[in-house]
């Protein structure tokens, strides 16, 4: 079984929810209190052992890739002044470690993942989408590589919602299950509430195996006249293993400005240095 080295985050999407915030800065550069959404995405792969971010990123999101950078004039100045160098250690991507390459046009999430077939190469690969902030210890994706160790094949992660909000996002058709492990049987992208073949609905998280990318390279136009990730991985169940894995922890639909603002106070009431005067700022203003 091969290990899970490398993972790709597409992050080329515009972020029009977001506008006029979105306008000249990248939405996975928005910050959950300190840090953007894309470190808590690539601080996840880490903690999972995966070794290589492949980003795939679009015109106007060159902060992505300054931001895992070296930044000599700062880290100059703050040298200078005594300061603290250690909170921009997670900023940093060695050489190698990490690849961009771009999706030229918006053609849907399975193009986005298509576009880094090169790099990603003949291994298994997990899948980051930082608009889904993944809140729990051990990570979403730790928990994920645990799973593949003892089952092999593809993965996805998935959460139970009450059945009146699955029409909104794609849900599993539940095989056998196992604890947190659940047998894949088909997957149904936004069904209906009496069509829905379970309450677990795909969480922004994903370990595949590289056929995929041959899937998606003869893949038509779905859902919106875009390449559909959904569809491709529709087609390898029943050919390959494929489970999900039920995350223990909390998601916060960050493409969402509800969700981006519930993210940021769960955060913010997790952290020491900031939870008392947070938590009374709230119950004053609910007031």
């Amino acid at each position: 079984m091969k290990p899970i080295r490398k993972a790709v985050f597409p992050v080329a999407g515009l972020g029009t929810r977001f506008l006029p915030a979105t306008k000249a800065i990248p939405k996975e550069m928005l910050p959950v209190v300190d840090r953007p959404l894309i470190q808590y995405a690539v601080d996840e792969a880490r903690e999972a052992g995966i070794e290589q971010m492949i980003f795939v990123t679009g015109r106007g999101k060159s902060a992505i890739e300054d931001h895992f950078d070296i930044a000599f004039e700062l880290e100059k100045t703050m040298s200078e002044r005594g300061k603290d160098l250690s909170v921009l250690e997670p900023t940093r991507l060695g050489p190698g470690n990490c690849a961009y390459v771009r999706q030229q046009e918006p053609m849907g999430l399975g193009h986005a993942i298509w576009c880094a077939r090169d790099i990603v190469g003949d291994e298994p690969f997990a899948i980051f989408l930082p608009d889904e902030f993944m809140h729990g210890s051990p990570g979403c994706m730790k928990q994920m590589v645990d799973a593949y160790h003892r089952v092999g094949g593809n993965l996805i992660s998935v959460l139970e919602v009450p059945r009146a909000q699955v029409s909104s996002y794609g849900v599993i058709a539940p095989g056998k299950a196992d604890g947190a492990l659940t047998e894949v049987t088909g997957l149904v992208e936004k069904p209906a509430v009496a069509d829905a073949p379970s309450n677990l609905i795909i969480s922004g998280r994903y370990i595949l195996q590289p056929e995929v990318m041959r899937v998606l390279e003869r893949q038509e136009k779905g859902a919106g006249g875009e390449i559909q990730l959904t569809d491709a991985m529709a087609t390898m169940i029943g050919k390959q293993p494929f489970h999900a894995v039920t995350f223990d922890g909390t998601r916060y639909d960050c493409g969402s400005k509800a969700g981006y603002i519930q993210a940021n106070l769960a955060v913010a009431l997790a952290r020491p240095d900031m939870a008392a005067d947070v938590r009374a700022f709230a119950i004053d203003l609910l007031k």
